[in-house]
């Protein structure tokens, strides 16, 4: 059984943020977070989840589980917000008692926003609760959901994550683990999962390792996050990441176990996650963020190089890759644009007059820095172009002599199907335009993007291994690592490179 406390569902929505209002940046799906073993369950996962707060900000959800009662019970309260918004008192954690939690944050790719599709999801099934969070996308829910209802199943939400609920449910396997592996081996795509049950927690990650887990501890707690920047800030020591294809179960006494229930395949991480949804502050496979992202502006300054007179980064994402390409080209780095960090959803006008300030609300040229320079514009990457075209136009008003566009990731010509908010490929800049073209279009003097050798360089590799890619990198070269099955079904006539599936 599972007590419920749901926030309205008529609050404002990020997506409605003024920056995003084109959709114009790539945008995580979501964070999951969960911590097994401390009476400080819930108030340790709203931390983490503050921690993972950039990778959703749609809405929050937060389940946790309490042993101490006679049966045990499920307690959930979730909301559309920020998690300070949903979680803004001590009083919400009185409402989450146990030792066990796990949180989602998200923005809503598939089944849209929207409170019955805020995670985690819980059901109660034949074995007892089952909560599941999900990072992610599985490529292939409408056909399986198709199969589903036509057997029975009732959904109560459109999410994909719900999916793997009925599956589990519906599975001949005598044991829950049993049970889940079956679901998870008919599933395609991504994810990264944090389930709870009355026995423990369970936390795996897709074979491919498309998205981001990793484990640590606090005391005699286990503590599972997207990132380790949510271990640093709840003050858990990093273990481990959880490896591609691995199941891990933490029991309430504390014992972890690994299962491996997969075929073993070569890894496939998402190369995005150093480029832009990770944090700076976050290590991801032993590597920096931060340093990554500097590396990846060293190598764009020897590809792209530029006659200016300051480098100029597109804040906050853009700074470490122009802190890069300055080193590297000897141009000085300098803030031509300031960030305000105080525009907030109540600030939306509905007006096209107010949208089209949009830029200007959260970003302002520095106008006696910029006026009369040659100016070198750093940004992770170009969606729709049509922001990047604002912010030269930007530093085109504030008197800059020449505005050069350098992007730190290569041309995004595909949509993401793994759990990244893209617009369909019909709307994506690279996808439609030539370089010209591009430059033309956002109104640069010149524009480049570093190379996808240059990208794997910066990550450590000697560069793009087209055999056997190292990382999953199909926003920019097509090359999609899974079966898309509910695309290729609703699009047949689009030629998809589609390979084994993920599971």
């Amino acid at each position: 059984m599972i007590a419920s406390t749901d926030q309205s569902e008529s609050a404002p929505r990020e997506h409605d943020a003024p920056w995003d209002i084109d959709g114009d940046k790539l945008r995580e799906e979501c964070g999951i977070f969960g911590v097994i073993g401390t009476r400080e369950a819930a108030a340790m996962c709203a931390l983490g989840l503050h921690a993972l707060q950039h990778r959703g900000q749609e809405a929050v959800g937060m389940t946790s589980y309490d042993g101490t009662a006679a049966q045990g019970e499920f307690y959930s309260q979730r909301g559309i917000g920020h998690v300070a918004q949903v979680f803004s008192n001590q009083s919400a954690f009185a409402e989450l008692p146990g030792a066990m939690a796990s949180g989602h944050v998200r923005y809503s790719t598939t089944g849209g926003s929207g409170l019955r599709n805020i995670q985690p999801l819980f059901a109660d099934l034949a074995s007892g609760g089952f909560s599941i969070a999900h990072n992610g996308n599985i490529s292939n829910a409408t056909h399986l959901k198709r199969d589903l209802v036509r057997r029975g199943s009732i959904f109560q939400s459109t999410s994909d994550t719900e999916v793997i609920i009925h599956l589990v449910a519906t599975s001949r396997y005598p044991t829950l683990l049993d049970r889940f592996v079956d679901a998870l081996r008919m599933v395609e795509g991504a994810f990264s999962l944090i389930c709870m049950t009355a026995e423990g927690m369970i936390a795996c990650r897709d074979p491919l390792g498309i998205r981001p887990l990793v484990m640590g501890r606090i005391g005699e707690a286990v503590v599972f996050a997207s990132e380790t920047v949510a271990l640093d800030v709840v003050g858990a020591d990093f273990v481990r990441q959880i490896e591609p294809g691995e199941l891990v179960q933490v029991d309430h006494s504390g014992v972890v176990s690994s299962h491996r229930p997969f075929t073993q395949r070569a890894p496939r991480p998402c190369i995005f996650e150093h480029v832009y949804f990770s944090r700076p502050d976050s290590v991801i496979d032993g590597r920096s963020v931060y340093v990554v992202r500097k590396a990846i502006g060293v190598e764009l300054a020897k590809e792209a190089p530029a006659q200016a007179d300051i480098v100029v980064p597109v804040p906050d994402s853009g700074v470490p890759a122009a802190i890069g390409y300055a080193q590297q080209s000897g141009i000085p780095f300098e803030l031509g644009i300031i960030r305000s960090h105080y525009v907030g959803r109540t600030f939306i006008q509905p007006s096209d007059g107010a949208r089209h300030a949009d830029v200007k609300r959260k970003h302002n040229a520095n106008r006696l820095l910029v006026e009369g320079k040659r100016i070198v514009l750093i940004d992770d990457s170009i969606v729709r172009g049509t922001t990047s075209h604002k912010i030269v136009q930007m530093m085109r008003d504030a008197g800059a002599a020449e505005v050069h566009m350098r992007i730190a990731s290569p041309p995004t010509e595909n949509s993401c199907f793994y759990g990244v908010d893209t617009p369909e490929r019909n709307k994506l800049l690279a996808a439609r335009m030539d370089l010209k073209a591009m430059a033309a279009f956002i109104h640069a003097d010149s524009l480049a993007f570093v190379s996808i050798n240059g990208l794997y360089r910066a990550v450590g590799e000697a560069g793009r291994s087209a055999a056997a890619p190292q990382y999953c990198d199909a926003c920019f070269t097509g090359d999609y690592p899974t079966r898309l099955t509910d695309f290729n079904e609703r699009d047949p006539d689009q030629l998809m490179l589609a390979v084994e599936p993920a599971v």
